[in-house]
């Protein structure tokens, strides 16, 4: 694979990362993943090493370096110790930056600094069980009522949804005139009329709780309004480039392990005397995979640098969304056919990474969603390829 673009800095603060996964988080995932949900420990620890949030200004208890690829580095290595199921950077990376891109002084001031400790959790309630993808057929709504919103309606599949303590909820504003006039709201916990259903069961990714949400009446103080009233919605849309960028890492880092679990199976499983590696097939089939891998993750890189640069468009992250999430399915799914019986078994790696892909199609917008922006954007007449433009 190419040589990737990583400065001394940022080496040593993966060395630093990844011994710290070994030490404090790996040893607890099985114990989590039984239980449906991380102990709320993994956020303090991370957070007294500096690993939880690592880009905010030092004043709120971060580095103060804004550059994508340390988010990157805690991504891959988080994949990479088969610890994904810990959603460290939906907390730190996703919803944190909602607060400084949309919200004010105060609001920074007030949770920032618990964010970087680990003492506030945070999560963002977008999804419906009729509104996944098609945020305007959303039903939660909110109403002005002078010196406070009442907000009611419900949200599901909300990620660190039992853990969270304040919770970016996304509501329409004025139903009746505009669908898309949305306004972001932070939701504590505690609120009066604010509930959690149940941890939802899953497929894969087990140790992340996942919940449904309800609002009854909850009375929010106009202070926790973020952002501008109505402007929710560009503000999503916004949000939703940089979501799908730290799954697309992620997503690739998933696919790389599962090759290289599935090359290290194939040299020591033998078959008719001789490895599978022996195998024109199993040669064949690895020899694609791998170069479809150093494809994505060459993309991949190209579309952080595009990011760091403030021009990372909303269609060049839905390809990359597109392409490794895909990936990574076709990795696991090759991996658990190359493993043979054993890849069918929870006590072969390869197992889970074959049940906790499979969301990464779905989530965070569907691979036919991505198709339909992709699409828009390069058949029209003023498309610019990505090739030409200069980070």
């Amino acid at each position: 694979m190419l040589a990737r673009d990583f400065s001394e800095e940022q080496d040593m603060f993966r060395d630093a990362y990844r011994k710290f996964l070994a030490a404090e988080i790996v040893p607890h995932m099985e114990r989590w993943r039984d239980q449906g949900i991380v102990d709320r420990e993994a956020f303090l620890r991370a957070g007294e090493q500096g690993f939880l949030m690592v880009w905010p200004e030092e004043k709120y208890g971060g580095m103060g370096d804004n550059d994508f690829r340390f988010e990157q580095i805690i991504i891959e290595e988080t994949v990479y110790a088969r610890a994904a199921d810990w959603f460290n950077t939906l907390h730190s990376r996703l919803v944190g930056p909602y607060l400084t891109r949309f919200g004010n002084e105060e609001q920074c001031a007030r949770f920032l600094p618990r964010c970087a400790t680990g003492e506030c959790i945070l999560a963002i309630a977008m999804t419906e069980s009729d509104a996944g993808s098609d945020l305007a057929g959303m039903r939660a709504h909110a109403q002005d009522k002078g010196d406070h919103w009442l907000l009611n309606g419900s949200k599901t599949f909300i990620s660190n949804g039992i853990n969270a303590d304040m919770v970016v909820v996304a509501a329409k504003t004025d139903p009746d005139n505009n669908p898309y006039a949305m306004t972001l709201f932070m939701v504590e916990r505690g609120m009066d009329g604010f509930e959690r259903g149940r941890n939802l069961k899953k497929m894969g990714l087990k140790a992340q709780d996942t919940a449904e949400l309800f609002f009854n009446e909850v009375k929010i103080p106009r202070e926790n309004v973020l952002g501008e009233v109505d402007k929710g919605f560009s503000y999503l849309m916004e949000g939703l480039a940089e979501e799908r960028l730290l799954g697309a890492v992620g997503y690739v880092a998933g696919a790389q392990l599962s090759w290289d679990l599935t090359a290290a199976y194939v040299k020591e499983r033998k078959a008719f005397g001789k490895p599978l590696a022996a195998f024109q097939n199993t040669q064949f089939k690895l020899a694609e995979l791998r170069t479809e891998l150093d494809v994505a993750q060459t993309y991949v890189d190209q579309c952080v640098k595009a990011f760091n640069a403030g021009q990372l468009t909303a269609v060049d992250a839905a390809k990359a969304k597109l392409l490794t999430s895909e990936l990574q399915v076709k990795a696991a799914g090759i991996g658990v056919q190359m493993h043979g019986g054993h890849g069918y078994m929870d006590e072969y790696p390869i197992s889970r990474q074959y049940t906790d892909a499979k969301i990464s199609t779905i989530y965070a917008g569907s691979s036919e969603v991505m198709k339909i922006l992709i699409s828009r954007d390069c058949l029209a007449d003023e498309y610019v390829p990505f090739a030409t433009r200069n980070f």
